[in-house]
């Protein structure tokens, strides 16, 4: 990994050892890789019942009648529940719009749909009662795309809606509506000297975590509740839990348990309301664990999207409009679907400078599953389009397609469509050099001293379709924008609470947030931070909960900056706390402690010459110093509901990629070989966790690109392949080199100058792929996944 720039410089704990620039190791990295992790699903109580929900067959229907009484007449079950035994006023939940049913009411608006909750003393006695309940569906047309969802006379998926959206949206199937408009397309269009445009298709991509959704819910003395669940984001799951249970707040106690793997899937509740309603009503403690199958019915998936883009460019390369429709598939339910269409729309150029621009982004309501939150955040599928148009245009123009990226490459003080001004380093051009001029990888790389090639370095690998008979390379170029932070006037802080203490003759930091650890490595980070503020080795980071304020949630690349930016603000207020302690006692002693800059380095107070004044332990001398906080960053606005002007985002993030393909044109298969990454992240505060990052998110945008897609029938909006032996996600063999290239240009109004590093390589690996393939090939190719089916012909 290369790193240059000139990031943000730190005196304060820069003689501590494991602080903010080093590659920390994780404190639960050894735990995972030899198994003995807890996740959520290993959780266990010696009385606990087993959870089950039942979910609908069909994808739109009328609930004509439920019998449970087979079902609690079976031995070994506590309890059978329907929509009509919640006990309370509120039913349904929603991360905004509060659509959502905790279970079907007359009627069922998606296949896998939940519509009852068995527990019972075993999950197969569970499985066995739910499969005798007896409903009586009567089906009804369904919703399944644009056309049928906008047509006159459609089935409407909600049909008395109330939400804040309704009153600005053309049709009640339309979710959400943001236009951005600068300028003047239209007359731009009529100067340009050539227009291209297209049509794109980005599948549905499931968030594919290892660890299957699954919690265990306690029922307490007080009447209340007690929830250890994987999740996202603790407290506002416990929003929207406490009134379908008609309890308040204080009363649902959650901790976050081990959480394997998140990608935006768990952001949504999934099974903590159906736990939480059986283990009160048992009176036991009731374990929910999806099966794969489940899980796949269980969360929210990417927004399949279609995309009409029109771009125009002036001889010399400049571009002089951008015009583009982008229609997002939000599924039966409306999830975090009005902000993803804010990003889609609002990002929806890219990372270019274009004066006139006409965008329309929509989410639809369908009877297709719910869609939601996914790394990258309407964001991916924008760059998918854009960055194939950018390549047709370069072809037309007899351009390069690189150096006509870097032609029209926004920088630091450029404009936005949506009017706001980019304040922090914008590196596009310099990424996009630099993954140029890295050295390509040797060509034919199967080729062996041996007779026989390696068939691993071809398309199609270990089943030995090719020994290199019509494999042909290629190699593209992409780059994507990506936001940081939640948008849009979204009030976006963290709490963190922060105490220095001495035990046993040493200086011990505690770190407490709700921060949800879902691989990120925020834990690492946190202990880093604190190493760094309070000069101390010894760091314990306590388990996430609610008895803390509220972290967020773990996504939008925000935790670093924000959560981060909290335990460095406690961490602050902390020191400044000791320092005071110190001069208190110590002050009287040695002048330094009331003309010096004092910093705490390695377990001492120090003066910035290195002086050691104290030994922290003998500062803190049996007490203990705290400090508990909020954060904010810097305040956004919402977006013009016309134009769609205004400062909607906080930050932006860049990554650069290329691809390099062999593709075997006879059969359709396709080797990724390379998928070079370049990415500015301002600060690399653990540099082997942003390597890692970079490499998992360029990974996650492969996959979308040659084998990934939920399918959905369009004629019954069923899914077709809920399972990991249908849909397809790239293993270790599928996987290439993926070399990473980091800048640190500091952003000056974040903490460190850090940059969210975790969505942006998954917006640019996907169009990079597709343009090697097209390199290859010559085709168009203008949906997501390829399939062999679309290199062939067949």
């Amino acid at each position: 990994m290369g790193v240059t720039g000139d990031p943000t410089g730190i005196d304060q704990g820069t003689r501590t050892r494991g602080g903010i620039g080093e590659s920390a190791p994780r404190p639960d990295g050894v735990l995972k890789v030899t198994g003995e992790f807890a996740y959520s699903s290993d959780m266990w109580h010696e009385d606990m019942l087993w959870g089950h929900t039942l979910r609908s067959t069909p994808a739109h229907a009328e609930i004509v009648s439920i019998d449970i009484a087979e079902a609690l007449a079976t031995p070994g079950v506590h309890a059978v529940l329907t929509h009509d035994d919640l006990p309370a006023a509120v039913k349904n939940y929603g991360l905004e719009i509060q659509d959502t049913p905790v279970l079907a009411r007359g009627k069922v608006r998606h296949h896998g749909e939940p519509v009852a909750l068995v527990a019972a003393d075993h999950p197969e006695t569970a499985r066995r009662a739910a499969a005798r309940i007896r409903i009586d569906y009567r089906e009804l047309p369904v919703v399944t795309d644009e056309a049928s969802a906008l047509a006159p006379g459609a089935p409407l998926v909600h049909e008395h809606r109330t939400d804040h959206h309704a009153g600005h949206v053309p049709h009640p199937n339309i979710v959400h509506r943001q236009p951005v408009v600068r300028g003047d397309a239209e007359a731009a269009a009529a100067r340009a000297d050539v227009v291209v445009g297209g049509e794109y298709v980005f599948g549905m991509q499931d968030q594919a975590f290892l660890g299957p959704e699954s919690g265990l819910a306690v029922p307490a003395e007080d009447g209340g509740v007690d929830l250890y669940v994987a999740t996202q984001w603790l407290h506002a799951d416990r929003r929207q839990i406490a009134p379908v249970l008609g309890l308040p707040e204080d009363k649902v106690r959650m901790t976050l348990s081990g959480v394997g793997g998140a990608f935006g899937g768990r952001e949504d509740l999934s099974m903590q309301i159906h736990a939480c309603l059986l283990a009160l009503r048992t009176g036991r403690p009731v374990k929910m664990v999806y099966n794969r199958f489940e899980s796949f019915f269980g969360h929210v998936h990417r927004h399949p999207a279609r995309l009409r883009y029109e771009h125009g460019a002036t001889r010399d390369g400049r571009l002089t409009h951008v015009k583009c429709r982008i229609v997002l598939d939000g599924g039966a339910y409306a999830s975090s679907s009005p902000a993803v269409v804010g990003n889609a729309a609002s990002l929806g150029v890219g990372p270019y400078v274009v004066d006139d621009v006409d965008i329309e982004a929509v989410a639809l309501y369908t009877n297709n599953p719910p869609c939601g939150a996914m790394r990258g955040f309407g964001a991916v599928q924008a760059c998918f389009a854009y960055e194939a148009q950018m390549d047709k245009l370069a072809a037309e123009l007899g351009m390069d397609p690189v150096e006509f990226r870097r032609i029209n490459a926004m920088e630091q003080g450029s404009v936005l469509p949506t009017g706001q001004i980019v304040d922090s380093p914008a590196p596009v051009a310099e990424l996009l050099r630099r993954v140029k001029a890295r050295a390509l990888p040797p060509e034919r790389q199967w080729e062996t001293a041996g007779e026989r090639p390696d068939v691993r370095a071809l398309p199609g690998g270990l089943s030995n379709t090719t020994h290199g008979e019509g494999v042909v390379r290629g190699v593209g170029y992409a780059v994507g924008i990506k936001n940081v932070g939640f948008s849009e006037g979204f009030d976006d802080y963290s709490t963190a609470r922060v105490r220095i203490e001495a035990v046993g003759g040493e200086p011990v930091a505690v770190v407490h947030t709700a921060m949800a650890e879902v691989g990120q490595g925020g834990v690492t980070v946190h202990a880093q931070i604190a190493r760094t503020e309070l000069g101390v080795a010894r760091v314990t980071v306590q388990p996430a909960d609610t008895r803390v304020g509220s972290a967020g949630s773990t996504s939008a690349s925000r935790q670093t900056y924000v959560t981060g930016g909290a335990v460095k603000h406690a961490c602050e207020a902390v020191r400044e706390k000791v320092l005071e302690l110190g001069r208190r006692r110590f002050g009287p002693y040695h002048p330094a402690w009331a003309t010096a800059e004092l910093l705490l380095e390695d377990g001492k107070v120090v003066t910035d010459d290195g002086e050691v004044l104290a030994a922290l332990a003998d500062v803190l001398e049996g007490e203990s110093v705290e400090a508990e906080l909020e954060w904010r960053h810097r305040p956004t606005e919402p977006f013009d509901l016309r134009t769609g002007q205004g400062n909607g985002h906080v930050q932006y993030s860049f990554a650069a990629h290329r691809a390099v393909v062999e593709v075997d044109t006879e059969l359709g298969l396709v080797k990724v070989v390379e998928l070079a990454c370049a990415q500015d992240v301002g600060k690399a505060l653990n540099p082997l966790s942003v390597e890692g990052q970079i490499q998992g998110g360029t990974t996650q945008g492969l996959g979308i690109a040659v084998m990934e897609e939920i399918v959905v029938d369009p004629v019954t909006a069923k899914v077709r392949n809920p399972s990991f032996t249908d849909y397809l996600i790239p293993t270790i063999l599928d996987t290439p080199a993926i070399p990473v290239d980091v800048l640190e240009l500091a952003d000056d109004h974040a903490p460190y100058g850090l940059r969210g590093v975790g969505e942006a390589p998954t917006l640019s690996s996907t169009p990079a792929v597709l343009a090697a393939i097209r390199n290859a090939t010559g085709l168009e190719l203008n949906r997501t996944p390829v399939r062999p089916e679309h290199l062939t012909g067949t």
